[in-house]
């Protein structure tokens, strides 16, 4: 039987992915003032620098091994990557963010080097340790997003914050989201599908005055980092992210064509009946619950079966962890699928949670499951259809 299968979050990402080489951009942007009391620029530079995978560094003729997650540098590197004046003020950065649990550091080669460890990077960056390179300057790495609003919290903003909290709040191609299939709209997640806002709701999330923030914002759009579009009536203004395009998907922000960016793909799946699961498979089957009766995943008179929906499962969570989902790597993971359809719908729909064994639920899809047919074939009823292929459609919220 011929499928296509949509799947769409539900709920937000709890990470982020960002590119080093953005965050060296904007280190040697000295137009963009770092002068704040957030450490959202300072925490985040760290976390650029650290490192992919376990690897030796020499300096001064002694080798150190970093792990994942660590890196060592002179304190003059750090005060240079702050913008510090002294280096002792680097090291009061580094023992506020040590105080908060966001890294440990220590001082090595007679307190000339400090080498940091990012707290829970394996947990955010497991993917990264075995398939990326350990080169500090390229590639990208992922940013808890709690991280940012926890961050942005403790104190005034900086310019620099300010790029960092509207990068990472920047949403494109969401049909949730009104305006973003214009391009990337920033977005603040507040459940309301409207990006609209206003100074005076960033100056309280920014810490700033009402003045400031509009001074910050009409500086970043002179600086084309973003662009803001007004509207008369409605009390607030849409921001749309500059570059966002070309640094995230290496595609053109310049007239921009929504066929030309593809936030979708399709993965063809081989539905065989009865079909043997290879040992080394990410996902069994006794990780999979549903709602309905064992045999069937769906109360419909045409069902899906539970032997088609554990296949499709599976590699729906080969597409999930290729994108960057930890817990579909886990072994211990649960995939708990609820119908969403009514006897009057074509299509099933499903509710997929994917969640860990004490009960907590990280993600959320929306799966949909559209009967295919050849093209120029008559219509054949569901229970008629023969198992060959199903193509997965994933849009990745």
């Amino acid at each position: 039987m011929d499928y296509q299968l949509e799947i769409k979050q539900t709920v937000d990402y709890p990470r982020c992915r960002i590119y080093r080489e953005f965050i060296r951009t904007l280190m040697e942007d000295r137009n963009i003032r770092t002068n704040g009391s957030s450490y959202l620029f300072y925490y985040m530079t760290l976390c650029s620098y650290a490192n992919f995978r376990s690897s030796y560094q020499r300096l001064d003729g002694i080798s150190y091994l970093v792990g994942p997650g660590e890196w060592i540098c002179t304190t003059s590197e750090l005060s240079g990557w702050f913008r510090t004046r002294f280096q002792h003020q680097a090291l009061s950065i580094l023992d506020f963010l040590q105080e908060q649990n966001y890294i440990t550091y220590t001082r090595l080669g007679r307190g000339h080097l400090i080498k940091f460890c990012i707290t829970g990077w394996k947990k955010h960056n497991t993917a990264l340790d075995y398939n990326c390179p350990c080169l500090k300057d390229v590639g990208f790495f992922f940013f808890p997003v709690a991280a940012v609003h926890e961050l942005i919290s403790m104190g005034r903003c900086s310019e620099m914050d300010i790029v960092l909290d509207l990068w990472v709040h920047a949403i494109y191609n969401d049909s949730q989201v009104q305006g973003s299939e214009l391009g990337p709209v920033v977005y603040f997640r507040n459940c309301t599908g409207n990006p609209l806002t206003s100074c005076s709701d960033l100056s309280l999330r920014w810490g700033i005055s009402k003045a400031t923030a509009s001074r910050i914002l009409n500086k970043l759009q002179e600086k084309e980092y973003l662009s803001l579009v007004s509207f008369t009536g409605r009390h607030g203004s849409v921001i749309y992210l500059c570059s966002y395009l070309s640094t995230m998907f290496n595609i053109s922000d310049v007239m921009i064509d929504k066929e030309e960016v593809s936030m979708t793909f399709q993965v063809p799946v081989h539905i065989t009946e009865n079909a043997s699961i290879p040992e080394n498979t990410a996902v069994r089957e006794e990780q999979i619950y549903t709602a309905e009766e064992p045999d069937t995943v769906s109360s419909l008179s045409g069902s899906v079966s539970k032997s088609h929906i554990c296949q499709i499962i599976r590699k729906t969570a080969e597409i999930l962890a290729a994108q960057g989902v930890p817990c579909c790597e886990c072994p211990e993971t649960l995939y708990k699928l609820y119908p969403l359809s009514d006897c009057r719908e074509t299509d099933f729909r499903y509710s997929l949670k994917i969640c860990c064994l004490d009960g907590s639920i990280p993600y959320q899809f929306e799966l949909t499951l559209s009967p295919i047919r050849p093209s120029g074939s008559t219509a054949i009823p569901i229970e008629e259809q023969s198992p060959e292929t199903t193509t997965i459609h994933a849009e990745r919220r």
